[in-house]
């Protein structure tokens, strides 16, 4: 038979334990809303939208892991947050830095062609303009991989916040945040002013 202080100690000990994983909890929940609006004004920006947005995503979930805490969004409640974050920045990276090159690359010849042509007198230059199409194609090629790491990486991102205020029982209301582009799934849009506020749909309502 158990003795009722010891029962009264584990008691004790599940409630703050509670208490605690709630507190983190609504950390996680306040750094994802972030991260959320940082994501989708950076997708945003590639349509050509004017967005005054100060946070930036990836810093923000640099900033999380440095302050070493061992619960966070990424280990607490979903180790593979953190995985896929990490696929992603570099994904994007690497197109940034394909498209960055090809521009380099572009004004080397351009310089080349203008240098030989001035040079010569012959229109060396008129060649090159006629592959400019080609430079056009790796801008847009670049922006809509772009988009489509920024849509996936902002779904996630509100899947996973979705989870956390379903199993930690936060309410919704208190985790709304702004968005600037649409076509996200399980999101409510309500328009407030000027701008555009979304809340994560319940798990029941998505069934």
């Amino acid at each position: 038979m158990r003795r009722p202080v010891g029962d009264s100690v584990e008691a004790a000990l599940d409630l703050d334990e509670k208490s605690v994983y709630s507190h983190i909890a609504k950390e996680s929940a306040e750094d994802i809303i972030r991260i959320i609006s940082s994501l989708d004004a950076e997708r945003a920006k590639l349509h050509g939208e004017v967005i005054y947005y100060r946070d930036d995503w990836d810093d923000l979930i640099r900033e999380r892991i440095a302050r070493g805490k061992r619960h966070t969004a990424f280990d607490f409640y979903n180790p593979v947050l953190f995985e896929v974050w990490e696929k992603k920045v570099k994904e994007a990276k690497e197109v940034k830095r394909r498209e960055k090159l090809a521009y380099v690359l572009f004004g080397v010849l351009a310089a080349i062609a203008l240098a030989i042509t001035f040079i010569t007198g012959k229109p060396y230059i008129i060649p090159l303009l006629a592959v400019t199409p080609l430079l056009l194609l790796v801008r847009d090629t670049s922006r809509e991989r772009l988009d489509l790491i920024y849509y996936e990486l902002t779904q996630f991102f509100i899947d996973e916040l979705r989870s956390l205020l379903g199993k930690y029982g936060l309410s919704r209301e208190d985790y709304r945040f702004k968005i600037f582009s649409g076509g996200y799934f399980g999101v409510r849009v309500e328009k407030r002013g000027t701008e555009l506020v979304a809340v994560v749909d319940s798990e029941k309502h998505l069934e």
